[in-house]
């Protein structure tokens, strides 16, 4: 098993070093200059050779693009991101200050999920045909069919209008006060996560129901074993080799749609932080909120092959 995380580690490097490259060049290719926005900010004209030259090299934008990358690429790997262009503050701590709301959005989204999707796929399965398989089918066709951003459109405005009640949206600490902190997040990590279970119950019934019709499991029922026995002990870690590698897939999916959740719902996390970013094309917090947001999806999929060497011990010896 060491090996194999080992080997799981060092692919790392290579990817997170093409993730990088790729970022840092398609965020210079955004429409719109930055150079013009903060000339016409500060009230000074875009077409003045001189005023934009010496910003230009205040910034650092005068080099060669790929020496701007070498550059920012040797202060990244000392853990430096460079500043904000319109805040002068350092990036690291921008997304320091908000990495933790969007981390535990898509954590209590993606727990959401499975709790709602693992128990309605296997039942689903074990019960096929039946009525409850219908409806839990039909649950999972519904949640696939609604948008997440227009659901949480309706969850903030119709309450408003029909109860005079809305979602909280002044975010708490979680140390500072756990059960407010939790009621902040619950209707937006909720409407994530009922979206996002629709694909792993879809798939859960698929591998349970393949793993049903397997030799091993009608020797199993030959046996005269209980049916939670059967299900539980043989037939769900291997329909569950899929859906975990379904969920790694999935993750990069789930910080995609909290960028448009955190801006329904006032969230001052890494989405909210992004948008603004873009509008004010503030090239290093965009290029640091990719860049970090790619660390987080690698290392979720680094935990997702080491649950698959874990469940599939010839995945260990194979790769």
């Amino acid at each position: 098993m060491g090996a194999y995380v080992l080997r799981r580690l060092l692919a790392l490097i290579p990817t997170l070093l093409i993730a990088s490259v790729i970022v840092f060049g398609v965020v210079r290719l955004v429409p719109g200059d930055v150079l013009d926005l903060m000339l016409s900010e500060n009230a000074y004209s875009s077409n003045a050779p001189d005023d934009r030259a010496q910003l230009e090299k205040a910034l650092g934008m005068d080099k060669p693009l790929y020496m701007q990358y070498l550059h920012w690429a040797g202060n990244a790997l000392r853990g430096d991101l460079g500043e904000s262009l319109w805040r002068n503050t350092p990036v690291t701590e921008e997304i320091g200050a908000r990495l933790g709301v969007t981390l535990e959005l898509g954590i209590l989204a993606l727990l959401i999920a499975l709790i709602i999707a693992l128990p309605v796929g296997i039942f689903s399965a074990i019960r096929q045909e039946t009525l409850a398989d219908n409806v839990g089918r039909s649950f999972s066709i519904l949640a696939l069919a609604i948008p997440n951003f227009w659901l949480g459109t309706l969850v903030v405005i119709l309450p408003a209008l029909w109860w005079g009640w809305s979602p909280p949206t002044e975010m708490t600490p979680f140390f500072e006060d756990p059960i407010e902190n939790l009621k902040t997040f619950l209707v937006p990590s909720l409407i994530l996560g009922t979206s996002l279970s629709a694909v792993i119950m879809r798939m859960t019934r698929t591998m349970m129901l393949e793993v049903l019709r397997q030799d091993y499991i009608r020797t199993a029922w030959a046996k005269g074993l209980r049916e939670r026995s059967v299900v539980l002990v043989h037939a769900v870690k291997n329909a569950m080799i899929p859906v975990i590698t379904l969920v790694g897939i999935l993750v990069p999916i789930l910080f995609g749609g909290t960028v448009i959740i955190e801006q329904i719902f006032r969230l001052p996390g890494l989405g909210q932080l992004l948008l603004e970013a873009v509008s004010t094309r503030d090239y290093p917090i965009i290029t640091g909120v990719f860049l970090v947001t790619g660390v987080v999806v690698m290392l979720v999929n680094l935990i997702v092959d080491l649950c698959y060497g874990y469940l599939d011990p010839k995945v260990r010896f194979d790769r």
